[in-house]
């Protein structure tokens, strides 16, 4: 498979596409203005505590308090010992209002709701995450080689310092990494949270203590993998920062970070702009001529699978398996693309053949490996639905970059013309049996007079004798469709 990572620098914004053979797969963005939060350490105060949910309200500077559950809150008897104490239920025990604590933000503010937090901080590096309130040596689960898996632990456990109680986890980078790579990745990041530690002390509580990377080095960080071929960067002084980025931590990476010098936009490559454009499409084509239809609610995400023009060609049962096989790859990459998280139930074709459902499901957890994101499927429901959950840590990407709309306000429909007309109707006549008036105005959308003038003509007709007013018409071109006025003169 053929992976480049082109990145789109300027100023004002940021954006990261991941595209596999052509194939944009994700889509990275960072605004200026909105930064994400998540890993930021910061100094907060505890402004209340909620025993009755377990969670503290934490003031971190920012326009709404974050929330802090008793779960993500280090025992103080833990603190310094390496021994994890039993659990307590008592978030009052934990943390008191006008308390200052060192938080990091595990989940960025999502709608109304404020930013998540933990104060179990975790530092990133290249191969490694540090854990200075965790214990022991975990390796990701996406190394699959058991014997690669135990030398990558034992570099590890090597490199632990006497008296040590931290933690470290193995990142999907590291396979195959030389154990001194791993032992300098340890160094660097015990140096790190010393200098983190040190810094929270001398912050105001409130603060940002400590910042992760922009994303174009979060890119190289997390992202430039073995199979990556090359990185393409279109700023010059970006292209500088990612170079002494990597001279720095991974110096192999070097030749394949190139700068993009083309008069083309680099997100014209493969069509990426024009990929984010149709992300943000209900209705989704795929090849067979099938489509999905996706619908983003505040509760969960729903995805549609139809068969469209696909008529197959063998039997009903053919066609229905074929168009699942082909639904389950392309509903995985949607959910990387357009980053949906929370709850998603997918309604899949119904196949009668137990072995279809079985190869569909299969089909869609064999796509969602390479998926960043965890992610966990249920098995197809009584009603043939699959249910699954995929985490949310960040704005999916319409609520990135779209509002609602200011006429519909979201719902997504409005009201017809006829609908309209015959709200007015009953206007006008609630207001003629109300006041005393010579005539009535009625202000309204081009598309609702014109219907008044045509299809309801007749009807208007017979209003006016029935109010025994004489009713004008009047367009208002700043109206919505479902907006009008009836106006007593």
């Amino acid at each position: 498979m053929s992976t480049e990572i082109l990145i789109n620098a300027s100023s004002h914004e940021a954006r990261a596409a991941v595209v596999d053979n052509g194939v944009l797969q994700e889509l990275f963005l960072e605004r200026a203005s909105r930064r994400g939060l998540i890993s930021n350490i910061y100094k907060g105060r505890v402004s209340r505590v909620l025993p009755g949910m377990q969670a503290a309200f934490v003031e971190i500077g920012l326009e709404r308090t974050a929330f802090l559950h008793a779960s993500d809150i280090v025992d103080p008897r833990h603190a310094d010992t390496g021994i994890e104490p039993p659990r307590t239920d008592n978030i009052r025990a934990l943390v008191a209002e006008g308390n200052e604590i060192l938080v990091q933000v595990v989940k960025d503010p999502l709608g109304t709701k404020g930013a998540r937090l933990t104060t179990y901080v975790t530092l990133p590096s290249r191969y490694l995450v540090y854990m200075p309130q965790g214990s022991g040596i975990g390796v990701s689960a996406r190394i699959e080689n058991e014997a690669e898996r135990e030398r990558l632990r034992s570099a590890v456990q090597d490199g632990l310092q006497a008296g040590e109680h931290a933690g470290f986890i193995v990142r999907t980078a590291a396979e195959d990494a030389p154990a001194e790579a791993l032992r300098a990745d340890m160094q660097f990041l015990r140096k790190l949270w010393l200098v983190v530690r040190e810094r929270g002390l001398r912050t105001r509580a409130g603060e940002l203590v400590h910042a992760d990377l922009p994303l174009h080095l979060r890119v190289l960080r997390d992202l430039l993998r073995p199979d990556v071929e090359r990185v393409l960067v279109d700023q010059a002084a970006a292209h500088r920062d990612m170079q002494e980025f990597a001279s720095t931590f991974m110096p192999d990476a070097l030749p394949r970070i190139e700068l993009y010098r083309e008069p083309r936009p680099i997100f014209e490559l493969h069509h990426v702009e024009e990929e984010i454009q149709k992300a943000l499409e209900r209705k989704v084509p795929l090849k067979s001529g099938g489509h999905l239809v996706i619908d983003q609610t505040e509760a969960m995400t729903t995805i549609d699978v139809n068969t469209g023009a696909f008529v197959g060609h063998r039997n009903l049962e053919e066609t229905i398996f074929r168009t699942n096989l082909e639904a389950a790859v392309a509903i995985a990459r949607q959910l990387r693309l357009r980053n949906l998280g929370g709850i998603i139930i997918i309604d899949f074709i119904d196949m009668e053949e137990a072995e279809h459902r079985r190869q569909v499901l299969q089909a869609l957890e064999k796509a969602l490996r390479d998926d960043h994101v965890k992610s966990s499927i249920s098995s197809v429901s009584p009603l043939g639905l699959v249910e699954m959950t995929r985490k949310r840590t960040r704005e999916s990407l319409e609520h990135w970059l779209c509002e609602p709309c200011p006429t519909c306000e979201g719902r997504g429909f409005v009201k017809t013309a006829e609908t309209v007309c015959y709200e007015v109707f009953r206007e006008i006549v609630r207001q003629a049996r109300q006041f005393e008036c010579q005539q009535l105005m009625v202000l309204a959308h081009q598309d609702v007079i014109e219907r008044l003038l045509d299809e309801e003509s007749a009807a208007l007709g017979e209003l006016e004798l029935v109010v025994g007013k004489p009713i004008r018409l009047q367009t208002e071109a700043l109206y919505t469709v479902d907006q009008y006025d009836v106006v007593l003169m």
